[in-house]
């Protein structure tokens, strides 16, 4: 008997330790496309990841991996003005958070997972719009995803949850929005990262919203600046309405 349950934990172990190492070896390749950038690389590390989690459904790593290239993927398309960015960021902003909501059940305790997640229902809001979203029900999930973010680890990503948050607010139809709110958090962002440019534009963009055109002004003239032509563009043409 001893020999049969020996043998069977044997052969349980033998079965499990591919999946894992696939999974892990996986993910590396994942990795390196992300890290080489580009569109098509984005949406390939994206697959990549999905592939990794299928092959080890526990793994958190590759799930919210998956959200951030999907999530990416969409961004990537619509800063460049990809044809159809709009039906991508319909499409994959759902898939990053189909992986965003598969991490947050992994591991609820790490920033990763809810921070994809809120990214990418602002990409799917981008393609079915803001109201669409909200009628999905989508506002308290991706409002929790980002204070949870915040509460967890704010400093995440250069600030990333910090700046989500602050621009969640601002964002939201009336009166649902939050200037006061959006105000605090894009401010504590600016301190911390004043040199952001798309931290200036959505700054500036409250700023000229509230009536303070003087002060958006000087940060919008510094995103004007930037390298970031996405953002650069964005705040020539609120500098264009001043």
């Amino acid at each position: 008997m001893r020999r049969i349950i020996l043998g069977g934990l044997l052969l349980i172990a033998v079965f499990a330790l591919p999946c894992s190492i696939l999974a892990d070896d996986t993910i590396a390749k994942g990795d390196e496309l992300f890290a080489q950038g580009g569109i098509e690389n984005l949406l390939k590390s994206g697959d990549i990841y999905a592939q990794a989690l299928a092959a080890n459904p526990t793994s958190y790593e590759a799930a919210w991996k998956a959200a951030r290239s999907y999530r990416e993927y969409c961004n990537e398309s619509k800063q460049k003005g990809i044809a159809g960015w709009q039906d991508i960021c319909k499409k994959f902003g759902k898939i990053g958070m189909q992986y965003g909501e598969k991490a947050i059940a992994l591991n609820a305790k790490s920033v990763e997972g809810h921070f994809w997640f809120g990214c990418s229902v602002g990409n799917y809001s981008d393609g079915v719009s803001i109201l669409t979203a909200l009628k999905e029900g989508l506002k308290d999930k991706t409002q929790n995803s980002f204070e949870q973010a915040y509460a967890l680890d704010k400093m995440y990503k250069n600030g990333g949850p910090v700046k989500a948050l602050g621009r969640f607010w601002y964002v939201l139809p009336w009166p649902l929005n939050n200037k006061d709110k959006s105000m605090a958090l894009l401010r504590e962002y600016q301190q911390l990262f004043p040199n952001d440019a798309e931290g200036q534009v959505f700054l500036g963009e409250l700023l000229i919203d509230t009536k303070n055109k003087d002060e958006a002004k000087i940060l919008l003239q510094k995103a004007a600046a930037s390298d970031k032509q996405y953002y650069s563009d964005w705040a020539k043409r609120l500098l264009a309405k001043l």
